[in-house]
């Protein structure tokens, strides 16, 4: 019949179809990964369920305590000062930092399905980057805000023009995203091997790098030449501004006068220490320390932790936030009332 060789033909290719698919994926498996696996925090489901409702209870207070701040900073018109407009661009940053992590890690303790997508992986790491380097800058830059304040008092409203602080909050986003962008780059294009499984509970650069199946020198050369300088410059501007408002403080000669002057940078510093010393001691080590479940505790503390503790910290240690929330919210709670 003549139909026959095609039949072959049709034949020859159902049956080592398969086969040849199964080869490219093997030679080809390092581009075929289309998902990675989160393995978070392994526990019993019982106390899965506990950490889903603790973990949400500190999410929607971070997200509620952050969006009081920018509420209250911008109806309040004795706050319209530099030192509250970078506050509120912190506060901004940090509702939308714990948004990139805590929703997935949220669904990962109720679901048996602890998968990201390839790009779901790559969206979630660009973003965290950002903000993790764009807070590292914006802490400097109200570090240096406080030293003008305390140094420079005559001068500080010349020096610190709304123009300049609308440049310096824009430069921080700025850094941030195209310091993002440039690891992303190196990063995204490596292969991973069939089915990596990353030891966290959310994607970072290190855990990354470990399961990757090619040579990561390059990006991890990259990504600790960009870290070196997002992380060091920063602390420098820090370390120096608060070590001319130390000597500033020094100088005054009533003790009331020194105790005014630096309640007025403790909450910044408080929150500054706070961050920097978590991030540092997670970024400071090896990527081989991400085998050990100890460095998630850690980083929990500077994701989830510290972002619902540093409004936390304003609030306390500043007079005037507190007088502008407690306005807001009875204002905002009488208005309501009225309303009704």
């Amino acid at each position: 019949m003549p139909d026959r060789p095609g039949r072959r033909v049709i034949s020859y290719i159902t049956e080592k179809m398969p086969v040849m698919i199964t080869k490219v994926l093997e030679v080809d498996n390092h581009t075929a990964t289309i998902y990675f696996i989160l393995l978070g925090f392994p526990t019993r489901p019982d106390f899965q369920l506990f950490l889903f409702f603790v973990f949400l209870a500190i999410y929607l207070l971070t997200l509620l305590e952050n969006a009081l701040i920018i509420l209250a900073i911008r109806s309040d018109g004795q706050l319209h000062k530099p030192m509250y407009f970078f506050l509120s661009n912190l506060s901004f940053l940090e509702l939308w930092y714990v948004t990139v992590i805590s929703p997935k890690m949220l669904v990962d303790f109720l679901s048996h399905d602890k998968t990201i997508s390839f790009n779901g992986c790559m969206t979630q790491l660009y973003f965290f980057v950002t903000f993790v380097c764009t807070e590292y800058i914006l802490l400097a830059v109200m570090a240096f805000d406080r030293h003008v304040a305390i140094c420079n008092p005559l001068r500080y409203p010349v020096i610190m023009t709304n123009q300049l602080c609308g440049t310096l909050a824009g430069g921080c986003w700025l850094c941030g995203l195209t310091t993002a962008m440039i690891k992303m780059v190196f990063i995204a294009r490596l292969r991973y091997c069939g089915k990596p499984h990353i030891n966290h509970y959310f994607c970072d650069i290190s855990p990354l790098l470990n399961v990757s199946c090619e040579d990561s020198s390059q990006a991890e050369l990259v990504d600790f030449l960009l870290a070196l300088m997002v992380i060091a410059i920063p602390l420098c501007v820090v370390v120096a501004s608060y070590a001319t408002i130390l000597c500033a403080i020094l100088k005054i000669p009533s003790s009331q006068g020194r105790q005014k002057a630096f309640s007025t940078c403790a909450s910044h510093l408080t929150v500054v220490i706070l961050f920097y010393s978590t991030t540092l001691f997670t970024y400071a080590h090896p990527k081989l320390m991400y085998t050990y479940n100890s460095n998630k505790v850690v980083s929990v503390l500077y994701t989830v932790i510290v972002p619902l503790l540093n409004p936390i910290i304003y609030c306390l240690r500043n007079r005037e936030v507190k007088a502008a929330l407690k306005k807001t919210i009875f204002c905002k709670g009488s208005s309501f009332r009225e309303d009704k």
